[in-house]
């Protein structure tokens, strides 16, 4: 049998026969109602595994995606270059799609979205680079379409959203944007192919880099709402 002690000042402790017995402990409900373990302040809800590794126990919640440069291309239609910056030599080479300071350029990537992921709005942040000593501010912008099982993919994407980052000042820097606000994926679904597009909006007035805007990738921030992708 189980046995429940508190130990020390106060620790909870599920115990068998003081760790003589090898059988399993289950924790059910008979109500099919959740069963919620909450640790008091800032304590973490861990687990041990049978090697003795300690670990937080995965919530679901918010998660990230990063998508390199080098997992996207330039659009047939006013498509941002692809390029490689050679650094110094062995150094690491910045693989990067350029987009241009007066035209608005385009590049797209896709995922087929995590089973887990609750359907609902984005968020992202730009990884980017300067090409120049400029300091005015990048628009860097994304927007998503879904796509089913068996549909078309000749389909709009929803509206782009866009974050305002400024140049560093130096060619080669690592730029790293605010995070954006909000992104409704159209046509969001379980078990959809997801396109994105990237757009500079250069021919907005509030864009005053001048210089092109090297991006290095895009990290997608979505909000799971199962234990797993099952």
């Amino acid at each position: 049998d189980a046995t429940i002690t508190t130990q020390g000042t106060g620790d909870l402790i599920l115990n068998t026969n003081n760790g003589t017995n090898s059988g399993d402990i289950t924790i059910a409900d008979a109500a099919n109602g959740d069963i919620i373990i909450t640790p008091n302040g800032t304590g973490i809800a861990k687990a041990v595994d049978a090697a003795d590794a300690t670990g937080a126990i995965k919530i679901a919640g918010l998660e990230t995606i990063f998508v390199p440069a080098q997992a996207m291309f330039g659009t047939t239609t006013n498509g941002a270059d692809a390029q490689a910056i050679e650094t110094t030599a062995t150094r690491p080479e910045m693989k990067v799609l350029d987009f241009d300071a007066s035209t608005n350029e385009y590049s797209q990537f896709s995922i087929a979205m995590p089973k887990s992921w609750n359907e609902g709005t984005l968020t992202f942040q730009a990884f980017w680079a300067p090409s120049n000593t400029d300091t005015g501010n990048a628009l860097i912008g994304l927007q998503g379409v879904s796509v089913v099982n068996d549909a078309t993919s000749d389909v709009v994407f929803g509206t782009a959203i866009y974050v305002t980052d400024a140049g560093g000042g130096a060619v080669e820097d690592v730029m790293v944007s605010p995070v954006s606000t909000a992104i409704t994926v159209a046509s969001a679904a379980a078990d959809t192919y997801t396109y994105f597009q990237v757009v500079r909006n250069a021919a907005d007035g509030s864009d005053t880099f001048t210089g092109d805007a090297r991006l290095l990738g895009i990290k997608l921030f979505f909000t799971t709402d199962a234990a797993n992708d099952a």
